[in-house]
């Protein structure tokens, strides 16, 4: 049974692939697993249809026949654990590629995307100059952190799991303000995510999206 995920009809970042939906792309690509797409509004999102999958009303979904799934990082999770390529099999390295993958989500994710929401939501607010120093330093001294731990590795514990899938997928948020460019490990680390063949082909999935939507409009 193909798989069936959800996206944005109309994706806010305009195709640059930092919508959550590009994850489980990259995921289902990686494993060579084949998936449909149902291509939703900001309206469909908020209905009693999208709501029964997803109680918040977001995107990315996942339907397998009888199960449902939101969340990007537990669909991620089930794809490689349901296929081989993405967990490593000794126990003790597939334990440290899913703690990796839950500080992601959990430890560098937060402070990134606070930094976006900031600049996005806030740049008018009087507090925003003062503000702004400080979520910045949250966000420097997470990357401070995987910098250091990374080291000159080409992954982050041994061979590409999918601790760097979710990483990387992570950091791509931080290519708009330039601020990996002060990391060149950290930047090489994403240039490497991005090559990816399957990165690739997720990318142009999405990105053909955006282009559709724009010719039509």
């Amino acid at each position: 049974m193909t798989p069936i995920i959800t996206a944005f009809e109309h994706s806010p970042d305009r195709g640059k692939g930092l919508a959550r939906d590009m994850r489980v792309r990259w995921a289902l690509e990686e494993v060579g697993q084949p998936y449909d797409v149902r291509l939703l509004s900001f309206q469909a999102m908020k209905e009693p249809d999208h709501l029964a999958r997803n109680p918040f009303g977001q995107i990315p979904t996942y339907e397998e026949g009888e199960l449902v799934l939101f969340e990007s990082g537990a669909i991620v999770f089930h794809l490689a654990e349901r296929h081989a390529g993405l967990l490593p099999r000794p126990a003790h390295a597939r334990a440290r590629a899913i703690a990796w993958l839950f500080a992601a989500l959990n430890t560098v994710e937060p402070p990134i995307m606070e930094l976006s929401l900031a600049r996005i939501l806030e740049r008018d607010a009087p507090w925003y100059e003062q503000r702004l120093p400080v979520v910045v330093a949250r966000v420097q001294k997470r990357l401070d952190e995987l910098c250091a731990s990374l080291g000159d590795a080409d992954w982050l514990d041994g061979a590409f799991s999918v601790a760097d899938l979710m990483m990387v997928s992570v950091l791509l948020r931080l290519k708009p303000s330039g601020m990996l460019e002060s990391y060149p490990s950290l930047a090489a680390y994403v240039a490497r995510g991005e090559a990816r063949p399957a990165y690739q082909r997720a990318f142009a999935a999405q990105w053909a999206v955006f282009q559709a939507g724009a010719n039509a409009g």
